[in-house]
């Protein structure tokens, strides 16, 4: 019995089976890696973002080293405290005269709020050893009672 030319299998419908079979895994393929959680575009996004958070982890990690060399220096050496104490708060050195910086407040943070503490203490203690110069005593004509 010859064999019916409906079902008979055709070179190319051999083809076009290998193709569709083909085409189906090559798109399951494709879905694979460019869809879902973790896809490569995906991949790729997430390796820049942890190259770049890296590199600020990297230059947060240089600032955390010089503010600590800044804090060492400022907590060990005198001369640093009171060009700070200078620069900041326009303090000087000195017993005959006291100079105050009018205009903008200064930027107070802790090493600095450590600094003008020391720098009021002995101001303090330079004020009780000997009384400033326009200083009135507290007699018969003064009101303050």
């Amino acid at each position: 019995m010859p064999p019916s030319t409906k079902n008979a299998e055709t070179p190319f419908r051999r083809l076009l089976r290998r193709l569709a079979w083909v085409g189906g895994i090559g798109a399951v393929l494709f879905f694979a890696a460019q869809k879902g959680e973790y896809s490569t575009l995906d991949v790729i996004d997430r390796r820049e973002r942890r190259d770049r958070l890296q590199a600020e982890v990297n230059r947060r990690r240089v600032e955390l080293d010089s503010l600590k060399a800044e804090y060492h220096a400022v907590t060990t050496d005198p001369a640093r405290l009171e060009r700070l104490a200078r620069e900041q708060f326009g303090m000087i050195r000195g017993d005959k005269e006291l100079l105050y910086r009018i205009g903008g407040r200064a930027r107070v943070d802790v090493d600095t709020a450590v600094a003008n503490d020391s720098v009021r203490a002995s101001r303090a203690a330079n004020s009780t050893a000997a009384p400033s110069r326009g200083a009135k005593s507290a007699g018969k004509g003064d009101a303050r009672g």
